[in-house]
This record gives structure tokens, C-alpha cells and sequence, in this order.
């Protein structure tokens, strides 16, 4: 026997009234300000004046790049401004030199609570633009050195402009949503000083890859919210706002290093190029101002845990599509008029009087072959230009054809190389070209 209506209306209005109070408790919270996270003080012993401490901060900074993301082109080093592409608009990096628009109001907790919780002096949540999902596994003591290092730094007057990422996305209310989802403060990571040991040439790399370095922030593959399940993931990902991929650490396939020397891994962060490998791009500004820098141990310890990465071959490539011989002819005949003079007939490469590799071979070429043609897409529009470095001064670079070559043009040409000499890589299309370019050109 079915419930009298008035009884099943009954049932309705409560339910409904519950999910109200929900509704409403839920949009309370997410509108409620937040506090400032309780962090324990600094020990009475760290001298932040300490000589030693800053010049360990100055190192930590190389480490972490702080200075490619805070500072403005043509800008003071440090004092923030530089406008940070993501796919939901740009925000612009800080000021962390000791002035009032800086960090000069700033205690030693309170640049803690910004590495390991994400949030600022007064409890604002911060964007994860800044890489607090990495950053949370600093150390207290390299917290305290980098703050040290900044502190001592002359003070530069610069207030970076507002965010432009819209009215709501800026919001702490959606900052809140999706720390909710994405972020969870982490246990610091212990920074074993000492490599001689291979266990503690395993730990420290973790360290390096995982915190300070913030690898993941590129190499993690992002959902539509710009979050993932593993925020330390190196799965790789279409960095969307820029328009280049980041390749899988865990695929050798891709771009795991798991079945390299340790030397010619090293190499690679050392000098911009190692075999027939040479780093373009976004990874070019990290060996440029970073990673050239780094001491010896570190970049092996680094090494050591890449290669270690369990090797994960799950990533394959789609079944490749028909390809128009039109496309093919034309795409041939390009790359014999813009590209075999430097790379070889038969993409074979041309090495240097050095014996390197001068332009790399395209034969075989993991970046040829990886499934997202983004990379050879950003490569051939704007140009592959590899860092300068103590190790490799003067790159061989390669133009732009933007001016050059329509997107039907680069389509056919890719679509060429990504076929000829055995290879068997999906076509690319002008639709491909024009949606890579568009995201390159914001």
C-alpha cells in the first residue's frame, strides 16, 4: 500500500530542507575567510644574518628557479611581476625582495606557512601557480635559508598587477574548493646532505624532483580543473596554456631516462644536450637558469632517482589514421627545402666539429614519435633554441617558420617526418597546428 500524499510530501520537504541547510553551510565555509595556519616558530638558534645560511638560501633558489618565475622581463631579480600563463588566464608572480611590497612585513613563519601550507601573512590562500603542492615538502631549515637569502637582498619597490584569471576563478572561495580536492599539506622530505651512499643518492634525488625543483608542476597530467589525483605524478601532460608537452618521466618511450647512463642524464641538466637529446622550450629555461648551476651531487642524486622511476609503457599511441599522399608529397618536399640541409636527407643529423650532435637526428627521435605533436609543432612555428651553458655556450639553434609556413604547411611537413625513415606516429592536422598555436600565441 502506497504512502498517503501528504505523508510523501512530507518526506520531500525534509529532504529538501536538509539539502538546503547543506547548500547553505557549504557555501558559508567556502565564503568564510580563512585564518592563518598556526606554524611552529622558528628556532631561537637560526641566525637569519647568518653568512652561511644565506649563501645556502642563494643555493636553494638556484635549485627551486625562483628567480625564472619572479622576475618580470627586463625586470629586477626577484621583485616579482612576471605573468604566468595558465588555461584560466595569467597570474603574476610576487615580490620577494625586502621591501613593502615585498617581504618586508614577512617573518621567517610566515615564508614557512606560505612554502608548506599555500597560504600568505594573513591566512589568503595562494594560486598554485605557485607550486605550493611541491613546496609543502621543503624542510623548515631550507625554508629558513631561502628566507634568509631573500631578506638580504636589496629591497626593490615593485607591486605585481592583479591577477587575470576572472571574477570567481580568482576567488578564495574557489581557491578553497579546490585545495579541498587537490592539496594536502605534506611530511617534509628529509634532504640527505651526504651522497655517497646510493640510498641516500635515492633520497636526496627525491627530494630535489619532488620539492625544491617542483617537476610535477609541468610534468603532471592535469584535469579539467587544473588538479590531479597525484599532484607528484610525472605521468607528463599537455601544458595547454603554453602550448608544449611535457613528456612522461615514466615512460622511456616518451621521456624516462630509466634506460640511460647516469653521466649522460647528468649531462643533459648540465650542459642542454646529451646523445641526440638536446632540451628546447620551457626545459630550456630550467637547464639555462637552473639546473647548469646545480652542484655535482645534486644533479646526480637527481639522476639516480629519474632513472629509478618505475618504467611505465602504458602510454599508446592511437592507431594511426590514413594518410592523404597529397600530404605526404607536399610535407616530402618541404622538408627537403627547409629542413635536410640540417638535419639530413634522411633525418640522420649533422654532428659538430666536436663530435656532438649539432642538429640532433629526426630518425627515431622520441620527440618525433610521442603521440602529442606539440613540442615539434612549437619547434618548427617558433624555433628550437637549446640553453647556453658553461658546458655548451653557443647552441646551434633553429629559426622560426611562423612567418613561413601556413598550418597546412607545417601539417603536411610533420605529418612527413612523423611517417617517413619507419616511423608510424599519427598524422597531424592544420586543426592540430592552428589550436597549438593558438595556445602558444596567449
Amino acid at each position: 500500500m502506497s504512502a498517503p500524499p501528504l505523508r510523501r510530501r512530507g518526506s520531500g520537504a525534509v529532504v529538501a530542507l536538509v539539502l538546503l541547510a547543506l547548500l547553505l553551510c557549504a557555501g558559508a565555509w567556502l565564503l568564510w575567510p580563512s585564518r592563518p595556519v598556526a606554524v611552529q616558530p622558528a628556532s631561537p638558534t637560526t641566525r637569519l644574518d647568518d653568512a652561511a645560511t644565506i649563501e645556502r638560501g642563494r643555493y636553494l633558489a638556484l635549485l627551486g628557479n625562483c628567480m625564472g618565475c619572479h622576475t618580470a622581463r627586463g625586470g629586477a631579480a626577484f621583485a616579482g611581476g612576471r605573468g604566468i600563463a595558465t588555461p584560466f588566464g595569467t597570474a603574476y608572480s610576487s615580490n620577494l625582495t625586502p621591501d613593502s611590497t615585498g617581504l618586508k612585513d614577512w617573518s621567517a613563519d610566515d615564508f614557512w606557512r606560505a612554502l608548506h601550507h599555500g597560504q600568505s601573512r594573513d591566512g589568503r590562500l595562494l594560486n598554485p601557480a605557485f607550486p605550493y603542492t611541491n613546496t609543502t615538502y621543503v624542510t623548515r631549515p631550507d625554508s629558513d635559508a631561502l628566507f634568509a637569502f631573500f631578506s638580504s637582498l636589496a629591497p626593490v619597490q615593485a607591486t605585481a598587477p592583479p591577477n587575470d584569471l576572472g571574477r570567481y576563478l580568482d576567488s578564495q572561495a574557489a581557491l578553497k574548493a579546490w585545495r579541498t580536492l587537490y592539496f594536502r599539506p605534506g611530511e617534509a622530505m628529509a634532504p640527505v646532505a651526504d651522497n655517497g651512499a646510493a640510498v641516500n643518492e635515492l633520497q636526496r634525488g627525491a627530494y630535489l624532483v619532488n620539492g625544491l625543483a617542483h617537476c610535477s608542476a609541468c610534468h603532471v597530467p592535469r584535469n579539467a580543473l587544473g588538479g590531479s589525483s597525484d599532484m607528484l605524478s610525472l605521468a607528463g601532460g599537455l601544458m595547454a596554456a603554453q602550448g608544449w608537452y611535457a613528456p612522461s618521466l615514466l615512460d622511456p618511450a616518451d621521456g624516462g631516462v630509466q634506460e640511460r647512463e647516469v653521466a649522460d642524464i647528468v649531462a643533459l641538466f648540465q650542459t642542454g644536450r646529451s646523445g641526440g637529446h638536446i632540451v628546447t622550450g620551457p626545459m630550456a629555461e630550467v637547464v639555462q637558469h637552473s639546473t647548469q648551476h646545480w652542484e655535482i651531487g645534486d644533479l646526480q642524486a637527481m639522476a639516480v632517482y629519474l632513472k629509478a622511476l618505475p618504467a611505465t609503457r602504458s602510454r599508446v599511441l592511437p592507431k594511426t589514421e590514413a594518410r592523404s599522399d597529397t600530404a605526404l608529397a607536399r610535407g616530402g618536399k618541404l622538408y627537403e627545402q627547409q629542413c635536410a640541409q640540417c638535419h639530413g636527407a634522411q633525418g640522420q643529423g649533422i654532428r659538430g666539429s666536436d663530435g656532438a650532435w649539432a642538429y640532433p637526428a629526426l630518425a627515431g627521435n622520441s620527440t618525433v614519435l610521442q603521440g602529442v605533436p606539440a613540442n615539434l609543432v612549437q619547434a618548427v612555428l617558433y624555433g628550437g633554441f637549446g640553453p647556453s651553458t658553461a658546458g655548451h655556450p653557443r647552441p646551434f639553434g633553429m629559426p622560426p617558420f611562423v612567418l613561413d609556413l601556413s598550418g597546412e604547411d607545417v601539417a603536411d611537413l610533420l605529418t612527413y617526418v612523423r611517417s617517413a625513415w619507419g616511423h608510424d606516429a599519427p598524422p597531424v592536422s592544420a586543426l592540430d597546428v592552428q589550436q597549438l598555436r593558438s595556445a602558444a600565441a596567449r
